[in-house]
């Protein structure tokens, strides 16, 4: 029986990879400061879940004595605490650099520094990594544009264009080679993160795992973070009979993934030697629409709210990224099991049987107006 820790174990990805290790019959260590923006003042539903498949350390990746009390006698850390939503980090940069660079640098300090047992880590990256993903010129192939001009997004010019001609780019499945190049502090956090674990594991001899997650869904998401998931912040509207506003033409796409096809990937990680020293994309490899999404949930909920195309946008916000997985499957053999429309049936008949969440969507848009981050 291995030893795992898990950071950032009671949150939405942790507290399902807890559940699934603990039928597999791993001995679970989960470090998290179950953080109210997550959690809520009282015991959340995550924090529920985990609760006697583990031992349970309440702490933060920011103390080192957290951390060196939590890593005892640990095989394998996978580390997935961490401040999340692209938004918030760009005006929060201080806490986001603390949390997800210090923590980071934390772990690796004490496995430089100090006599331990751990054999393996693993780290959760991101497709924010990539900034816009990758592109296609009929004239001048392959390109990764640059953020997208505020002058053309005020004529409703969404799409990236070409650096070198100006022609509109043709989207194509983002691969790990892809050059990175993200657009928020959140996206060059987690580049940071990465590099640093792949870096020092090498160093250290300690095999390695990134993995670079798609927009992950599903049931446990938070329903009352107004900063990430799509999925939870028009469930939550539609949910509270509020409208939804759809910023640019709602032709923006992300690759939409699974939690449970997330955690059955990051497994493959833990339990393969092929994964060792790779980074990999973890999505369902497919491009949905936020119209998409939008049109999906009112009809699950057979809602009659109303979708709005508005064509504000905002600044820093990608057009599309979806995940090329041949890596992934060919080295770990990993195929996703949920399409959209099986995913996000099974997260809204999970969404249905909790408590419908006070909508702070127009808050956190305000705050971004404030700031001058949307247009």
């Amino acid at each position: 029986m291995k030893n795992i820790l898990i950071t950032g174990g009671s949150g939405f990805i942790g507290s399902r990879l807890c559940e699934k290790l603990h039928e597999r019959g791993y001995k679970i260590t989960i470090l998290d400061n179950l953080s109210e923006q997550i959690h809520g003042t009282a015991e959340s539903s995550l924090f529920q879940k985990v609760k006697g498949k583990c031992i349970f350390i309440k702490g933060d990746v920011r103390n080192k004595m957290d951390w060196k009390e939590a890593i005892k006698g640990q095989d394998i850390v996978v580390h997935l605490a961490a401040e999340t939503g692209t938004g918030q980090s760009m005006y929060e940069i201080e806490k986001y650099n603390d949390v997800n660079i210090m923590g980071t640098a934390n772990l690796l300090e004490i496995l430089a520094n100090t006599e331990h047992s751990v054999k393996k880590m693993i780290v959760a990256s991101s497709r924010a990594i990539y900034g816009e993903g990758k592109y296609n010129c009929k004239i001048h192939g392959d390109q990764y544009p640059s953020k997208r001009q505020e002058k053309y997004m005020k004529k409703g010019e969404f799409n990236p264009k070409c650096d070198i001609c100006n022609t509109e780019l043709n989207l194509v499945p983002t691969d790990e080679k892809s050059k990175i190049h993200p657009s928020s502090i959140y996206g060059i956090n987690k580049q940071q993160q990465e590099q640093m674990v792949m870096l020092m594991g090498d160093s250290l001899g300690i095999p390695s795992v990134a993995f670079r997650y798609q927009n992950v869904y599903g049931p446990g998401q938070s329903l009352s973070n107004p900063y990430t998931g799509i999925l939870s912040i028009f469930s939550t509207r539609i949910l509270n009979g509020n409208n939804l506003d759809i910023y640019e033409d709602g032709l923006e796409s992300r690759d939409f993934v699974y939690i449970d096809d997330v955690v059955d990937a990051t497994i493959l990680g833990i339990e393969k030697e092929e994964a060792n020293g790779e980074v990999f994309n973890v999505g369902s490899g497919i491009s949905t629409t936020v119209k998409e999404v939008a049109e999906s949930l009112k009809k699950f909920y057979h809602s009659d709210i109303s979708i709005s195309i508005s064509g504000k946008y905002r600044l820093g916000d990608i057009r599309h990224n979806y995940a090329d997985l041949n890596k992934v499957k060919s080295l770990l053999g990993f195929i996703p099991k949920y399409n959209f429309q099986k995913g996000i049936s099974e997260f809204v008949s999970w969404v249905k049987t909790k408590e419908v969440m006070q909508d702070r969507y127009e808050k956190s848009v305000q705050e971004l107006k404030n700031k001058g981050l949307m247009k």
